[in-house]
């Protein structure tokens, strides 16, 4: 019994399998007679009998060869359909034109109806791949140049019939003669399409709306994402106040979709393949997208092309102001807000600020969702110079010029301007923006960025005093001609640096700004001069003569630019009068004035000078005292004993 079972189950199993073979062969001699209908169908039953797949591992082997053999009959009706269709619907581009031919032919099947391939098409699930490259090529040929050229377009239909019924159709595109690229009309352009679309919708898809369907999620995205950027993005307002004109292309836009929707090319209920209406009631947002994306790229190219230079032959010419400042020209003098001075800057920063002034004017008049996104743009415009500039002219800072004077003056005027950016146009934003609305997060970045650039230009300064100082050789033995004449080297090269550091300072920077720069500048030169002086252990009477006489050179040489620090106090006297006196800015000055004279000082009035507290307050300390004395003086009573008295005093 068991084994008779087995036998019944075999043989129930090899007449299933003789079925799938007989209708395979036969869906297979269909395709070859054109039954493509009938072999559709017979290949959709056999999928679900073979379970194409959903493969077992353990099975017949035999339906692995059946599962081959139905590969191949799909195979052969899926290319058999494909160039039907491509014979059913030709693209002429030299006549302009889509032609739609409904009886077929090809490879010994005649008669075959376009209607017939379709529906085959949709019966062995391969609509989409049939239509595929059909609707590429509407797109192609048919679609761009109808949104392209935007002008008036001859969309005409020629059906022509014989004896049993319509033979073929034709679709003409010509673009008028007059159309020019970019003249844009919506109405043209909607107008174009629908007609187009009612060809597909009655001649190629013979008003099936499964095939419309298909047809339309082949197509629509790009058709969509043509018509946006060849015409709405084209479109949007430039102006805020002109973006109430454009409610009649959101309403043409929306007419347009809902004529497609009739006709089932996209869905009426998907609201997200309704994408030109959603761009074009959120026109809006694109204004002020488009709005942003013109300001960025503004301000960058501004701050690349920018050189920051101001000709030398300018300088010379430049006008003196109120206050005895000059400026390069005026369109670079700006008011500092909240310092009452004026500075130059350069015209990148001006024009920046320009621009950032303007773009928060515009968010006062505008709606609230433009506003939002012009008062981002005026942040990030500022945080673009924050971000090119330091790098655009890193190789500048590392060295004394005008380019990095005018950035440090830069970064002065923008940290003023953020912080009074919100007092001077708060009032004015919508009340929606109003609690977003800060800048003055961004004000401390660029005031610091001012005083790291100031501080790199004093460091820098005070490197190259430091190696021209290093020249003197400590001033050793300058009473022999050859160390004299390297110590007046290293105090000419002293006074060149500075004089030319004064020529570039002077002229652009703040008169706090110049004064503090300088002290510290001056500061290092005379307290490294004094050092070194004070440090030799062993002069002769005609070497202290020298070193005096090098002092009063270089002291005479810099008396114009410690004029100009006395210039810039009378002209600074409403910023805490420009730091102070400069003796308490430039400690040093006075101790190298009184290092000259007790270089030719008797010892008594040395001593008498120390019990006064006169050398005290000039800057000396007894220990710098008791070495200069032995240096200069040698061992006798009278020094022990004005040693004693200054110890005693100090004590």
């Amino acid at each position: 019994m068991k084994e008779a079972r087995m036998k019944r189950e075999l043989l129930d199993l090899v007449k299933v399998i003789l079925e799938f073979s007989e209708r395979l062969r036969g869906a297979k001699e269909a395709v070859k007679n054109g039954r493509l209908i009938f072999a559709a169908e017979e290949l959709r039953v056999l999928k679900k009998g073979l379970r194409i797949g959903d493969e077992e591992e353990k099975e017949p082997i035999v339906y692995g060869l059946l599962r081959k053999e139905w590969i191949d009959c799909f195979e052969e009706i899926q290319e058999k359909l494909v160039r039907l269709m491509e014979h059913g619907v030709r693209f002429e581009p030299a006549l302009n034109r889509v032609h739609v031919q409904y009886q077929l032919s090809v490879e010994g099947i005649h008669g075959v109806e376009l209607r017939t391939v379709l529906e085959a098409m949709e019966v062995v699930g391969i609509l989409d791949y049939g239509l595929a490259r059909v609707a590429d090529q509407i797109i192609k040929f048919v679609i761009v140049p109808v949104v392209k050229y935007g002008s008036p377009v001859s969309v005409g239909e020629e059906v022509k019939t014989g004896l049993r019924g319509t033979s073929e159709a034709n679709l003409n595109v010509q673009p008028s003669p007059e159309a020019e690229i970019g003249n844009v009309d919506g109405d043209t352009i909607y107008s174009g399409i629908i007609q187009i679309v009612k060809f597909i919708h009655k001649c190629i898809c013979f008003q099936n709306g499964s095939w419309v369907r298909c047809f339309g999620k082949l197509t629509w995205p790009r058709i969509s994402e043509l018509i946006i950027s060849h015409f709405l993005s084209k479109v949007v307002p430039e102006d805020a106040l002109k973006l109430t004109d454009f409610q009649k292309i959101i309403e043409c836009t929306s007419e347009f979709e809902s004529a497609l929707s009739e006709m089932m090319f996209i869905s009426a209920s998907d609201c997200g393949e309704k994408k030109l209406t959603n761009f074009a009631e959120n026109v809006e947002v694109h204004f002020a997208s488009r709005k942003k994306t013109e300001i960025l790229a503004k301000v960058r190219s501004l701050l690349l092309q920018c050189d920051f230079t101001i000709p030398q032959d300018h300088m010379s010419k430049v006008p003196v102001l109120k206050n005895g400042e000059k400026a390069a020209n005026s369109s670079e003098l700006v008011d500092l807000l909240f310092l009452s001075e004026r500075c130059v800057v350069s015209k990148a920063a001006s024009q920046l600020m320009q621009l950032v002034h303007q773009t928060l004017k515009d968010v006062c008049l505008s709606s609230p969702r433009v506003a939002l996104e012009l008062y981002r743009a005026a942040r990030d415009a500022i945080l673009l110079y924050e971000a090119v500039i330091p790098v655009k002219l890193e190789r500048q800072l590392d060295d004394i010029n005008q380019v990095a004077v005018l950035m440090h003056n830069d970064c002065l005027y923008l940290s003023q301007e953020i912080l009074g950016l919100a007092f001077e146009y708060r009032a004015d934003f919508p009340s929606s923006i109003k609690e977003h609305v800060v800048f003055v997060d961004m004000a401390p970045s660029f005031h610091l960025m001012a005083k790291e650039i100031l501080q790199r230009q004093i460091q820098r300064v005070i490197y190259n005093l430091n190696e021209a100082i290093d020249g003197a050789d400590g001033f050793q033995n300058t009473h022999q001609m050859k160390q004299f004449q390297s110590a007046k080297f290293s105090i000419d090269q002293v006074v060149f640096i500075l004089e030319k550091v004064r020529i570039i300072w002077e002229q652009l920077l703040l008169p706090s700004t110049y004064k503090y720069g300088m002290c510290a500048v001056l500061e290092t030169v005379f307290s490294r001069i004094a050092r070194e002086i004070l440090l030799l252990d062993d002069m002769a009477a005609d070497e202290t003569l020298q070193l005096q006489r090098l002092i009063h050179l270089m002291l005479d040489n810099l008396s114009f630019l410690i004029e100009s620090l006395n210039v810039a106090k009378e002209r600074g006297d409403s910023v805490e009068e420009c730091l102070g006196p400069l003796d308490g800015l430039i400690p040093s000055l006075h101790k190298i004035h009184k290092l000259a004279e007790l270089l030719d000082m008797p010892l008594k009035s040395i001593t008498s000078a120390w019990e006064s507290g006169e050398l005290r307050s000039a800057g000396f300390t007894a220990s710098e005292v008791e070495d200069f004395i032995k240096a200069i003086f040698t061992d006798s009573s009278l020094r022990k004993e004005c040693l004693w008295r200054i110890e005693n005093i100090s004590l």
